[in-house]
């Protein structure tokens, strides 16, 4: 959804009306997860995709339809085996897809919304899925204000509550209400899209695998800054464009850097005096992933200093050394894949193997 905000943020200022099928449940292997959107809008343009192509063409049509009644729909797309020409995914998941017209009349707060998430201001967006209330009605609630209404006083504020609270977490998913918004009742279901900053990548040393891992961290929808201590090295020029750079002492840019659980941190500074400092730090405040670079050597010379300098056995085990998977990675582009391959494993609770050597699950639903 983030990535096509700025077509529709564009259409959506134009009054041009267009249709959005968000993704809202997802069962067994499905290609995407809740909140993947795609988009029809003026003169038929495509944006975004909800299946990877299994379903767009359906997809496409329904679009076409709502904004031409007006009047949203909840569709279930799934394997089927008795016709192999119906639609559905390949795959064998299921997917539960919310298509809803949007315009200004149907839902004032969209360009506010989009608008923050193009500033990096946090904001979740409550829609209404089925029960009682009207099918994609929304709410924008952000951290001290809220925007629109899903039908009673009683069900906004209670939406509202629950809505902030996934906000902190950046979390998306599916919650259950009475009509006046009970807490123990069903009858409405809201769908919480929320639209937190993009999760950031820091990258100590800048050197040549820096630039590389710095570009496919941008790739891969991360805020990047690289950091170095040597003016010379850390210069704009040599990373790819957007990327911040920062010179200083990365230990001290750490402390002064906040982090959460989301956040990636990559020591490639490959110099006892840079990184012992570094990950004495990183090893002791919230973190996705911490991966070091380094030889075996190394790795073994740097655990010795680090268990020196104070930091046990738990705090330790947190450390992904040497950085990356074993893809016999010799480029920098290669190693940066490595690495890139690694944080997705971690993050999803992929094994790394070979798809064709394992069974169960591609897309598993436990990260």
């Amino acid at each position: 959804m983030r990535e096509i905000l700025p077509a529709l943020g564009r259409w959506y200022a134009e009054g041009s009306p267009f249709g959005l099928a968000t993704v809202v449940a997802v069962s067994r292997s499905a290609p995407r997860d809740p909140g993947a959107s795609m988009a029809v809008g003026p003169g038929d343009e495509v944006v975004g995709s909800v299946s990877g192509g299994c379903v767009e063409g359906a997809v496409y049509e329904l679009a076409q339809e709502v904004v031409g009644s007006g009047e949203a729909r909840l569709e279930t797309f799934g394997y089927s085996d008795e016709d192999a020409f119906a639609v559905g995914l390949t795959c064998g998941g299921e997917i539960t897809l919310l298509v809803r017209p949007v315009t200004a009349d149907l839902d004032p707060s969209f360009g506010a919304v989009a608008e923050s998430v193009a500033a990096g201001r946090p904001v979740t967006v409550a829609t209404v899925l089925d029960g009682p209330a009207e099918r994609g009605a929304t709410l924008a609630v952000w951290a001290d204000e809220v925007s629109g209404t899903l039908g009673t006083t009683g069900l906004d504020v209670a939406v509202t509550a629950d809505a902030r609270g996934e906000l902190a977490l950046g979390a998306t998913g599916r919650r259950h209400y009475g009509p006046h918004g009970e807490r123990r009742e069903d009858a409405v279901t809201v769908f919480l899209h929320s639209f937190a900053p993009p999760p950031r990548m820091l990258v100590f040393g800048a050197i040549d695998y820096a630039a590389a891992v710095a570009r496919i961290g941008a790739f891969l929808g991360y805020r990047v800054t690289v950091c170095d201590a040597r003016p010379v090295f850390a210069t704009p020029k040599r990373f790819p464009q957007g990327v911040e750079v920062v010179v200083e002492w990365p230990h001290r840019f750490l402390q002064r850097t906040d982090t959460d659980e989301r956040t990636v941190i990559c020591v490639l500074t490959h110099d006892p005096k840079f990184d012992v400092p570094l990950l004495e730090e990183a090893l002791r405040r919230p973190a996705a992933y911490i991966g070091a670079m380094g030889s075996r050597r190394t790795h073994d010379d740097r655990m010795k200093r680090l268990r020196d300098g104070g930091l046990d056995e738990g705090e330790l085990a947190r450390l992904r050394s040497p950085v990356g998977l074993d893809l016999g990675a010799r480029t920098p582009e290669e190693v940066a894949v490595s690495v890139a391959a690694e944080i997705v494993a971690l993050r999803w609770g992929g094994s790394g193997a070979p798809l064709a050597a394992t069974n169960g699950e591609i897309h598993p639903r436990h990260p």
